[in-house]
C-alpha cells in the first residue's frame, strides 16, 4: 500500500510485517521396550517395538515455562513379541514365541518442552490412540484393536539449526481393549525411544 506525504510528491510504501511461521516439528522415531509391570493391565512376558512419525505443533502457548505443543503420531511399524500361548488374562503358558505385526496411531497428544530454542531441551509428552493387530494378542479372548496411552520424558539435543536428536530412556506404553469384550488382557511396558526431529518452522536460536 502506498501513502502520500502531504506537501510532497513522495510516496512511501507501507510494509506489513511478515508473519512468522508457527513452530512445528516432524519426528522420525523408534521405540523398544525393556521390561513390563502390572499396574493397569494383566498381561506379561511380551515386548513391544515400534517405528513411525510424530508431528508436534506449538498450539497452546506456555505452561510452567514450557512450550505446549499439539502432538499426533502414526506408527506404520508395530511388532509385538509375545508368548505363542497365554491364558485369558495374558499370562504366558508356553516358552514358544511369536511376532505379531500391527499398526498404531495417536491423534490426541500434548508435549511440554522446556528451554525452547536452547541446545538442550527437556520434555514431557503424552499421547492417546489405538493399536490394531492382524490377530488377537495376549489372549484368544481379547480383540484385534486396543486403545493405547503413552507417557514419556526425555531431552532433545540440537544437531543443526533444523535438526534435533531426541532421547527418551524412561517411558511407558500401555495398551488394552478397555473391556470392549469381557476379558481385558492389556500390557504396560517400559521402553526407550530415540528420534530425529526436523524443524518445519523457523527455529529460534538463543
Amino acid at each position: 500500500m502506498l501513502d502520500s506525504i502531504p506537501g510532497t510528491n513522495a510516496a512511501l510504501e507501507r510494509k506489513t510485517p511478515a508473519k512468522e511461521p508457527t513452530e512445528s516439528e516432524l519426528v522420525y522415531e523408534a521405540l523398544a521396550s525393556y521390561g513390563h509391570y502390572k499396574i493397569f493391565a494383566s498381561g506379561s512376558g511380551a515386548k513391544l517395538y515400534t517405528a513411525g512419525f510424530e508431528y508436534d505443533r506449538h498450539s497452546w502457548g506456555y505452561f510452567l515455562k514450557s512450550r505446549m505443543d499439539y502432538v499426533a503420531e502414526v506408527l506404520p511399524v508395530v511388532l509385538l513379541d509375545e508368548a505363542a500361548k497365554s491364558d485369558i488374562w495374558g499370562t504366558p503358558t508356553t516358552t514358544a514365541r511369536q511376532i505379531v505385526p500391527g499398526f498404531g496411531f495417536s491423534p490426541i497428544g500434548v508435549r511440554w518442552l522446556w528451554r525452547d530454542g536452547k541446545s538442550w531441551k527437556p520434555y514431557l509428552i503424552a499421547k492417546g490412540g489405538m493399536l490394531i493387530f492382524d490377530k488377537k494378542v495376549l489372549s484368544q479372548e481379547a480383540t484385534y484393536e486396543s486403545f493405547s496411552l503413552q507417557s514419556a520424558g526425555g531431552v532433545q539435543a540440537r544437531l543443526t539449526p533444523k535438526l534435533d536428536l531426541r532421547l527418551g530412556l524412561f517411558s511407558d506404553f500401555h495398551f488394552s481393549n478397555a473391556f470392549m469384550v469381557p476379558v481385558n488382557p492389556g500390557l504396560d511396558v517400559m521402553n526407550a525411544n530415540v528420534g530425529f526431529s526436523y524443524h518445519l518452522g523457523s527455529p529460534l536460536l538463543k
